[in-house]
């Protein structure tokens, strides 16, 4: 069976769990055909994510020539389904954000996508994200290739539902994934009653060999990880805000940010007006094993989101026995239980996170090494990579064997 994946910008730090889950497939049997529209923008510093970009084959990297021959050659071949899918892709474009012509660029990279599927033999099309990869892959579908499934994370596509045309989009699929229940849930307001039995939960992974044996808690003074990138939704201003008052009544707390992002000198600017230099750290991207170690050197890991899906940060401080403080969003209830794998705050009260954090500071070491122990313990029996990546190779199948469909146009 060949799969392939059809993705926007790949390989990407923060996507890690799309290289674990592709690399658990093809150890369970399935070759995958890598499909990016384009790499990814920020630098890669994992050697995983390099070894990845050099399997994924880059379909605007071709140039527009490939993708205007592949357009004219559907064209002719197949006159009728070229109009109709083009036809399709404008009624998509008209309700999109993205626009028309954008959709029209998407055609081209369909039929350029729906070529190498045949050339490839692949099976079935499988996207992350319900955004453009998605859409890609419905008008690759629209052309004559293969059918398709995809992941949707959130928030973005949770966010946008209407002009992302997810209805549409979840409707054709022959199964649509969540992350979580809460994502389920989502997907049912936008789906046909018809196709609710398409709509399924899998897991991003983890991969349990990584985290063998999870470091003690270090000693001293509370020491706290925040990870992603530095952008609105991650909330990582209030965090700064909350550190302020943090430090008034424990000055020795400290507070490691890994990422970066286009808000980086905003939060820059918020830490110096803060005086918070000595208590604050911004590291930029690092390496899954830099990621490792800084959860390492940490209590637990702090994560003031807005929006999220189900962060996959939160799984891996979990697999590394540190509990976590998160905000009361999404799929996150479902992994980080309080009082028993972590803590639970509401998004967007800075005071409120504050005073947890400093409660968390006074946390007596055994306690806090047992909610770790659980928190481990829970992350491993939910999220293995090898066993949710099962899951999903028994949906392809299953759609491959036609037990799922999808409408002709």
């Amino acid at each position: 069976m060949k799969v392939a994946y059809v993705l926007n910008s790949y390989p990407q730090p923060s996507h890690s769990f799309i290289r674990r889950e592709i690399q658990a497939l093809e150890r369970q049997g399935i070759a995958v055909l890598r499909l990016a529209m384009r790499p990814g923008s920020a630098p890669l510093v994992d050697p995983g994510d390099q070894a990845e970009a050099a399997q994924t084959e880059y379909v605007l990297r071709r140039g527009l020539l490939p993708l205007l021959l592949a357009l004219l050659r559907r064209g002719v071949a197949a006159p009728a389904v070229f109009l109709r899918a083009m036809a399709f892709a404008i009624r998509l474009g008209r309700v999109s954000q993205a626009g028309v012509l954008r959709h029209l660029i998407y055609l081209a990279e369909a039929c350029y996508v729906a070529e190498r599927c045949r050339a490839e033999g692949v099976d079935h099309m499988h996207a992350h994200f319900g955004t453009n990869a998605t859409a890609v892959a419905l008008l690759a579908q629209a052309l004559g290739g293969p059918g398709y499934s995809f992941t949707t994370h959130g928030p973005e596509e949770f966010d946008a539902p209407v002009a992302l045309s997810l209805g549409e989009k979840i409707n054709r699929a022959r199964f649509a994934v969540a992350i979580s229940s809460f994502g389920k849930s989502q997907l049912s307001r936008w789906a046909d009653f018809a196709v609710w039995d398409r709509l399924k939960v899998v897991h991003c992974g983890i991969e349990p060999a990584r985290f063998e044996t999870p470091a003690p808690l270090p000693e001293g003074a509370l020491r706290l990880a925040a990870i992603g990138r530095f952008v609105e939704q991650k909330g990582q201003m209030v965090l700064i805000r909350a550190m302020a008052e943090v430090v008034q009544t424990h000055p020795q707390v400290h507070l490691v940010l890994i990422g970066d992002g286009e808000m980086r000198a905003d939060l820059e600017a918020a830490i110096a007006a803060a005086g918070l230099q000595n208590n604050v750290t911004l590291t930029g991207w690092l390496s899954e094993a830099g990621v490792r170690a800084e959860l390492a050197a940490s209590h637990a890991l702090v994560m003031p989101s807005f929006a999220e899906g189900l962060p996959m940060v939160v799984m891996e401080a979990m697999a590394a026995a540190r509990p976590v403080l998160a905000t009361y969003i999404a799929g996150t209830p479902e992994l980080v239980l309080p009082g028993k794998t972590g803590w639970l705050v509401p998004a967007g009260d800075a005071q409120i996170l504050a005073a947890a954090i400093a409660e968390l500071a006074q946390v007596p070491a055994a306690q806090m090494a047992s909610l770790g122990a659980a928190a481990r313990q829970r992350v491993l029996e939910r999220h293995d990579s090898d066993i949710e990546a099962g899951k999903l190779a028994d949906l392809f199948r299953e759609a491959c064997q036609g037990k799922g469909g999808s409408p002709a146009l």
